[in-house]
């Protein structure tokens, strides 16, 4: 599946049709890096600090990323999941104010309470589309070791399917990336196997499977 910085397009693109939509990035890196602060000039960790009206006066003029225009704010976005941010990072994420649990949030808190206060944080003026940016390396390496950058200490399966069960529940999902899985990362068959299981259930999860099971709504039980 694609890199992180797909987001930039999928979001602009999201955008265009839905201005008033907000995201939920679910990943263990901020991704908020300029191209000034970013120690690497890897532009997959540069990808939300494109998308923010509160960075646009900090952005270089860059060829080739005339298209790329703001399109949030720090509000519109809440993080979860982080927990290997750079320096620059941090200090973007709070300076802004953006509303971000990182893996300590998760731990304390627990992740329903993370995501009750990620559906007030976004939604408490009334529902609006949901974008769900979803980077497999939120979840922990022992879910999904077939990645680019995995970082232990992340989301265990039950958390990560949790989060899009919920976001699913609101009715509000409106588009949903599910990136960084990569198979020839992967250095076994079994690591291969569960990063793309993780990440199939999470897509599955967005769009209604649930753990409790299901029927279908017309069913009725057989008459002897």
């Amino acid at each position: 599946m694609s890199p992180r910085s797909l987001g930039i397009g999928s979001i602009l693109g999201h955008a265009a049709a839905n201005q008033d939509l907000c995201v939920v990035w679910v990943d263990a890196h901020a991704d908020i890096n300029t191209p000034l602060t970013s120690p690497t000039g890897n532009i997959h960790g540069q990808s939300v600090s494109y998308l923010l009206r509160d960075l646009h006066s900090k952005m270089p003029v860059l060829p080739g990323f005339s298209w790329v225009k703001p399109c949030i704010s720090a509000q519109d976005i809440v993080y979860i999941g982080l927990r290997d941010l750079d320096p620059e990072e941090h200090y973007l994420v709070k300076h802004l104010g953006i509303k971000a649990f990182s893996m300590t949030e998760v731990d304390r808190l627990g992740i329903g309470r993370v995501m009750e206060e990620t559906c007030d944080h976004l939604l408490s003026k009334g529902g609006r589309p949901i974008h769900l940016s979803y980077d497999i390396d939120a979840m922990d390496p022992s879910v999904s070791p077939a990645t680019g950058t995995p970082a232990k200490g992340g989301l265990t399966y039950r958390e990560g399917i949790y989060i899009a069960e919920e976001i699913c529940r609101t009715g509000l999902l409106s588009a949903l990336d599910l990136v960084e899985v990569n198979p020839s990362l992967g250095k076994t068959e079994e690591e291969v196997r569960s990063t793309v299981h993780a990440a199939l259930d999470v897509i599955l999860s967005c769009f209604g499977q649930t753990r409790e099971g299901s029927h279908p709504s017309a069913f009725q039980l057989p008459e002897p």
